[in-house]
């Protein structure tokens, strides 16, 4: 008999191809923070010009490449500074210079300024954030890998309990397919991903529990953001790049948030995500 708490589903496509290529990306996530904070930022770059591409895709009513060729020359040259100076100013001067002159652009196009200048910060800062918390040493590339297993995690616990269980919505005018329970469920799931993580490297287990927990529900704010933005312009999806996954702000939207949040933390406050750990 079929248990009243577990939904029947009919096959899709997407158990497929959302595993299969979410894989392939997580290994080439996962080698270029080992091999260094360059290789990493490359990454990275690349990631956001296909982000800032489909912003201004969505946001835009006309044209949107002089905008998106703003955003994305302002964020390479922000990562490359961070790269070359990790320790001067010139990364968040190009980022700033580069918000300006999209502000001003969108003025003299007739456009909202605010929604292009978005474009920039909200992809822009959380790419800066996760260069340069990768450049912590002397274990920034596990600090890193344990953003990756959060924001995984997260993802991928909500959506295996929230199609199982299904139940009450969690914003349905924000994102239909979304559940309480496949939110808590991903929560869950993170949190004792990290733990084991944590511990396994001989960190507090108790304490990355906590970690992880917090993590993932600011992974799921940053997914709820960008689910607001594209109910803003009615859009499903923001694009089409991955196969499974929709576009490539559809795949980011929550390490974006948990990149700036990760950021905060052990730049500002201090904090040591590893717990004690030494890998």
């Amino acid at each position: 008999m079929r248990s009243p708490f577990i939904r029947g589903r009919s096959f899709s496509p997407d158990w497929i191809t959302r595993p299969l290529f979410g894989t392939l990306l997580a290994a080439l996530v996962v080698t270029a923070t080992l091999l260094g904070p360059q290789y990493l930022a490359i990454l990275v770059a690349l990631g956001a010009i296909f982000a800032v591409r489909e912003w201004h895709r969505m946001v835009t009513a006309g044209s949107f490449v002089p905008q998106m060729t703003i955003s994305a020359t302002a964020i390479l040259l922000a990562l490359l500074a961070l790269t070359l100076w990790p320790h001067g100013p010139f990364a968040w001067s190009f980022l700033a210079c580069g918000a300006v002159v999209s502000f001003a652009l969108a003025l003299l196009r007739g456009e909202n300024p605010f929604w292009q200048v978005g474009g920039i910060l909200y992809v822009g800062v959380p790419a800066l954030a996760l260069v340069a918390s990768r450049a912590i040493p002397p274990h920034g590339a596990w600090l890193i890998v344990g953003l990756f297993i959060v924001v995984w995690a997260t993802d991928t616990g909500a959506l295996i309990v929230g199609n199982l269980i299904g139940g009450p919505k969690l914003a349905p005018v924000l994102s239909p397919n979304k559940t309480w329970a496949g939110t808590l469920g991903g929560i869950a799931v993170a949190a004792v991903a990290e733990a084991v993580y944590v511990g396994v490297m001989g960190g507090s287990a108790a304490l990355a529990l906590v970690y992880g927990a917090g993590l993932a529900l600011v992974a799921h704010a940053g997914d709820l953001f960008e689910s607001w933005v594209k109910r803003c312009f009615r859009r499903k999806d923001s694009g089409s790049l991955i196969p499974g996954h929709g576009g490539a702000l559809d795949r980011i939207d929550s390490t974006l948030s948990a990149a700036l949040a990760l950021a905060v933390l052990v730049l500002l406050f201090k904090l040591d995500p590893l717990f004690g750990a030494h890998p």
